[in-house]
């Protein structure tokens, strides 16, 4: 069971430590913090039916839009995860999505977004899970925009009371 937040592992004495709930691919070989996780093989997979992205709309507001796969109900994401342990003996495993550049789909919906999860293919992730650093850098890609899908939905997204079918539904 893993927690959303990836701690680094050296702000093991901090009380108030950073939590990163996704991290750049780009950044993961120069990054001292996560430099170890990436080189250790420390990857996993989040799967997911899709995901939120929201649209400023020239009223004012955000409209939220649900981006999917067109062609699969539910997909892998990559993630790089960290372990800790406290002075008793508690484990806390904790990961973070890793993001690619956004492609064009992501870019008409919020032209302020240069990111977008990293999707991998279904024959990657064996791959993904147990190869070296440079393999597993080749698969963190752009997912091709014309795989994938997004429509407007209801705003229920934002709120905490709500979890059902209709978070997904065409608004």
């Amino acid at each position: 069971m893993m927690r959303w937040g990836l701690v680094p592992a050296a702000a093991k004495d901090d009380p108030a430590p950073p939590r990163y709930a996704h991290l750049r691919s780009d950044r993961l070989q120069s990054s001292t913090d996560f430099r170890t996780a990436w080189i250790s093989g420390q990857r996993g997979i989040v799967p997911l039916a899709g995901f939120y992205l929201w649209q400023s709309t020239a009223a004012g507001y955000r409209q939220p839009y649900y981006v999917h796969l067109s062609n699969r109900n539910v997909f892998g994401v990559a993630v790089l995860w960290e372990r800790s342990e406290s002075d008793d003996d508690d484990v806390v495993e904790r990961c973070a999505l890793l993001t690619v550049p956004a492609n064009p789909l992501l870019a008409r919906i919020d032209p302020t977004t240069d990111q977008m999860p990293a999707i991998l293919r279904r024959q990657n992730y064996d791959t993904w899970l147990r190869s070296n650093v440079s393999e597993a850098s080749g698969l963190l890609e752009t997912y091709p925009e014309n795989r994938m899908a997004s429509h407007p939905v209801a705003p229920y997204v934002n709120d905490l009371h709500f979890d059902e079918p209709r978070l997904i539904q065409p608004a």
